[in-house]
C-alpha cells in the first residue's frame, strides 16, 4: 500500500514538473515561438501554433500524471516529448555550447542545456519505475460512494471510452490544447496594425555614438545607407527576446545590416549574448541615463 502511494506521489511530482515547464513557458512565449524557426521546422507565421501545441501536449501529460490515468500510455507520451526535447538539447550543446538560458522553463528558471540534459534523463528514469511498477489509480472513481445498487452501473461507465478514464482523457487532451490559446493566444494582425501606422521620417544623428561609444567603435558605413540599428538595455529582458528574433533574421538574410547599441555594465554583455546567441550582430556600448 505504502509503495503504491508513494508511486502515486511520484506521478503528482512528474506532472508538476511539466505542468510548470508549460506555464513558464507561455509568458513569454516569443522565445519559445522562435526556437522552431530557428531550428528551420516552421517559419514565423505557423511558430506561434506549434509552439502552444507542444505547450498544450506539456499541459496534457502533466495533468494525466496528477491524476494517474493511462499510466502506461502516459509513461510512453510522456518519454517521447523528453527524448525530443533532449534531442534538441544535444543538437543545442553541439551547434553553440553549454551557455545561456535552454528555456525549459521560460526565463523563470534559469537552466543551462546540461543542467536540462540531465533533468530530463532523470525524468526518464522515473518514467520508466513508473511504466514498470505502476499501473495507476483513478482518482475520484464514481464506484467509491455511490450506494451498492449503482455501483455495477458505475463501474461500466468507469471503463466506457465515453464516461471513464477515457472520457476523461479526451476531454483532457482538449481542454489541454486549447489552454495556451485562451491564456496567450495569436495575434496575427500585430505585426501589420504597427506596420500601417504613419511615421515621420527624421535624420538620425549618429555624432554621440561616434563620440561616446565603448567596447566597439561603430563602423563610418552607419552614417550611410540601409540599417537596423536596435537600442537595447543588456537587462531588459524584452530586449534579450528582441535580439534573439534578430537574429534568427540575421542569419536568414545575412544581407540586412544590423548593429546593437547596448545599454548597460559591461559584465552584462556575456550573458546577455550567451541568452540571445546574437554574436553575428556586431554591437558597442553606449552608456546613458
Amino acid at each position: 500500500m505504502l509503495k503504491k502511494i508513494g508511486y502515486s506521489v511520484l506521478c503528482i511530482l512528474l506532472g508538476a514538473v511539466f505542468i510548470f515547464s508549460a506555464i513558464t513557458k507561455l509568458y513569454p512565449i516569443e522565445p519559445f515561438e522562435y526556437t522552431f524557426v530557428d531550428l528551420g521546422i516552421s517559419n514565423w507565421k505557423l511558430a506561434p501554433f506549434i509552439a502552444r501545441f507542444f505547450i498544450g501536449l506539456e499541459f496534457f501529460i502533466g495533468a494525466l500524471l496528477i491524476l494517474n490515468l493511462r499510466i502506461k500510455t502516459t509513461c510512453k507520451i510522456a518519454a517521447a516529448a523528453l527524448a525530443l526535447f533532449s534531442l534538441y538539447l544535444v543538437g543545442l550543446i553541439f551547434l553553440t555550447g553549454n551557455k545561456g538560458n535552454c528555456g525549459c522553463f521560460g526565463n523563470y528558471f534559469f537552466m543551462t542545456p546540461a543542467q536540462a540534459l540531465a533533468k530530463n534523463l532523470i525524468m526518464l528514469a522515473l518514467l520508466w519505475l513508473l511504466y514498470k511498477y505502476y499501473d495507476g489509480v483513478l482518482l475520484f472513481s464514481p464506484s467509491g460512494y455511490l450506494p451498492t445498487t449503482y455501483r455495477r452501473v458505475a463501474l461500466r461507465m468507469a471503463n466506457s471510452p465515453l464516461w471513464g478514464a477515457g472520457g476523461l482523457c479526451y476531454f483532457l487532451a482538449i481542454a489541454s490544447l486549447i489552454t495556451p490559446h485562451i491564456l496567450n493566444y495569436v495575434d496575427m494582425d500585430y505585426s501589420e496594425a504597427y506596420l500601417s501606422v504613419h511615421e515621420d521620417h527624421y535624420k538620425l544623428e549618429l555624432d554621440s555614438l561616434y563620440k561616446n561609444a565603448k567596447i566597439n567603435v561603430p563602423p563610418a558605413s552607419l552614417s550611410t545607407g540601409k540599417h537596423v540599428l536596435a537600442f537595447m538595455s543588456l537587462t531588459c529582458p524584452h530586449c534579450r527576446v528582441a535580439a534573439k528574433k534578430m537574429k534568427i533574421i540575421k542569419e536568414r538574410n545575412p544581407e540586412i545590416s544590423m548593429y546593437f547599441i547596448l545599454n548597460g555594465d559591461d559584465n552584462k554583455i556575456e550573458p546577455f549574448f550567451e541568452e540571445t546567441h546574437a554574436e553575428n550582430i556586431p554591437y558597442c556600448i553606449l552608456l546613458g541615463s
